[in-house]
């Protein structure tokens, strides 16, 4: 059976005021625009299959972990990984289905001596310099890794930024030359050994099995001290060159040791970088460079690599129509090479889109509230949507710091945040922010083998500033997953054209808005959806 739903919508018009130094025109009232749209879901035009939804433990896991109360990690886990719900049918959290692990290259160890300022953005090391391992380093990580599979997270992914200080050419975990990796010139096997022995061991010692491996980080990026000589944190240039050599290395290692473990490859510090020539560099157009077959460096014959190429979308959100267009030209490009996707897999508000956008316009300034969720919201509907992302993983999970970087935020109940190294390092508050549910609305629901179907009649650049709505279906269970974004100051009422017959003609809406944080809420018939305003809602439904 196929019913249509109107999508009823009220457009307030507006005239403007015209005034000058001396008088001013009364503004009349502003006339009333009736818009009636359909908006057509079509269940058997499928797109991508969805991987999963994930964030990091970097860098603060490693602290909350070790020291934070147990009661207090376990409510923060709940928020990241449950999928359970509380008595009035309200999910406790948001149920990632990836998880990130960061190997560390040993700058925690190095203490001061790190050259990197920040403590909580120092990491511990397996391996030690004469070459021996130490598996009960990383315990604060390894707390968190055992917490998601506790919570039935599905998939589980390690990376890494730099190689074990005692293999780099300057005895630090950033670069101190552009461009080049920071690395011994005989170092590189070593690095592989190193990052294997790391997903056998970690797997026998945690029972966790790691699906993803991604060996290289924003190689697009210097990663080289400040003016000061500190930096930041750990990180590592890379030519694509050095890049294949590490993968290659990886690759056979993995087969050779019979672990199931994928190459993740990319993680590039911005979109552009994956489909064109950005700088003239020798780090940039890796689509091409990695998945064409008859580039030398091309990874299509390799064993133990992921059909996929990752980025992040730092850079490419602002303003809107750029984000669209970023997103459509990569899309084009990855399908230009049959079976690759494309997986976003870091992003925090780094950009300045201003205060109507944001508070604070950027990333400084942390917001608990509804316009940096709708912000990153619009963000995830268009990777999903535009670009075809196959999954979608935040930065850092939690963060201490007055910033756009977590999903919750750390505090002392006195401050929004501090790089003191002391500052919640043993306890504190933890507060889930907006973003985390908004994300929720996604990761909760979308699962991992669910494919995206066909929303018609929708203009992205539109619904960017307007209302952004995407679909979902899973072929085994027939539940449908509608997710949509209203931008606006008011609410919106929706009437859908679904081309097939859905249970009971319902839904049930789960809402993310200022005062709700992804509750369920009453069956809604699916003639009458109405979308709050500035909220993101994700609707349930069967198929039958």
């Amino acid at each position: 059976m196929k019913y249509r739903i109107n999508i009823i919508e009220i457009i307030l018009g507006a005239t403007f005021a015209f005034a000058s130094c001396a008088s001013k025109l009364e503004t009349p009232p502003p006339p009333v625009y009736s818009d009636t749209r359909t908006m057509t879901i079509r269940l058997n035009q499928e797109q991508q299959t969805i991987d999963g939804f994930g964030a990091s433990d970097a860098w603060r896991c490693q602290m909350v972990g070790k020291y934070w109360p147990e009661a207090k990690k376990n409510a923060i886990a709940d928020l990241l990984f449950s999928k359970e719900v509380d008595e009035k049918g309200n999910p406790k959290g948001i149920g990632l289905s990836i998880w990130r692990f960061y190997l560390g290259a040993g700058s925690m160890e190095q203490g001061p001596e790190s050259d990197i300022s920040d403590e909580w953005r120092r990491a511990e090391c397996f391996q030690a310099a004469d070459g021996t391992y130490n598996w009960q380093n990383q315990e604060g990580q390894r707390w968190f890794l055992q917490a998601a599979r506790q919570r039935g997270v599905e998939k589980y992914l390690a990376f890494t930024i730099s190689a074990p200080v005692h293999m780099t050419l300057n005895g630090k975990a950033f670069s101190s030359q552009k461009q080049k990796m920071n690395i011994k010139e005989d170092m590189m096997p070593a690095y592989a050994d190193f990052l294997v022995d790391c997903i056998d061991n970690l797997q026998k010692n945690e029972g966790i099995t790691f699906n993803y491996l991604s060996p290289v980080n924003e190689p697009q990026w210097d990663w080289m001290a400040g003016n000061n000589g500190k930096a930041s944190q750990e990180g590592t240039p890379a030519t694509n060159e050095e890049v294949y050599q590490l993968t290659s290395l990886l690759s056979e290692r993995l087969h050779n040791r019979g672990l199931t473990t994928k190459i993740a490859l990319g993680e590039a510090a911005a979109i552009n970088y994956l489909y064109e020539n950005v700088n003239g560099e020798t780090r940039d157009n890796q689509i091409d460079e990695f998945w064409k077959t008859s580039s030398p460096l091309s990874i299509t014959s390799l064993p133990n690599v992921e059909n996929v190429i990752t980025g992040h979308s730092y850079f490419s959100v602002w303003p809107t129509n750029d984000q669209v267009q970023y997103r459509q030209k990569l899309n084009a490009k990855v399908k230009q090479y049959p079976g690759l996707k494309y997986w976003q897999t870091e992003y925090c508000v780094l950009e300045n889109p201003g205060e109507g956008e944001i508070p604070g316009g950027g990333g400084g300034q942390r917001d608990l509230g509804m316009k940096t969720a709708i912000f990153v919201a619009r963000i995830i509907h268009n990777d999903l949507a535009v670009a075809n992302a196959s999954s979608w993983q935040w930065w850092t999970s939690l963060t201490r710091a007055d910033y756009k970087d977590g999903l919750i935020y750390l505090d002392d109940g006195n401050s929004t945040g501090s790089q003191s190294p002391e500052y919640c390092k043993k306890d504190g508050y933890a507060r889930p922010s907006k973003l985390m549910w908004a994300l929720g609305n996604y990761s909760r629901f979308i699962r991992p083998g669910m494919k995206r179907i066909e929303v018609e009649n929708q203009n992205p650049v539109q619904a960017a500033t307007d209302v952004m709505i995407s679909a979902y279906k899973d072929a085994a269970t027939k539940i449908l997953v509608i997710v949509a974004i209203n931008t606006n100051e008011n609410e919106r009422t929706y009437q859908l054209d679904i081309d097939g017959q859905i249970k009971n003609q319902s839904l049930i809406p789960y809402i993310t808005s200022e005062g709700s944080n992804l509750e369920k809420g009453k069956e809604v018939a699916v003639d009458n959806i109405v979308i709050p305003a500035k909220s993101i809602v994700t609707y349930i439904g069967e198929v039958e």
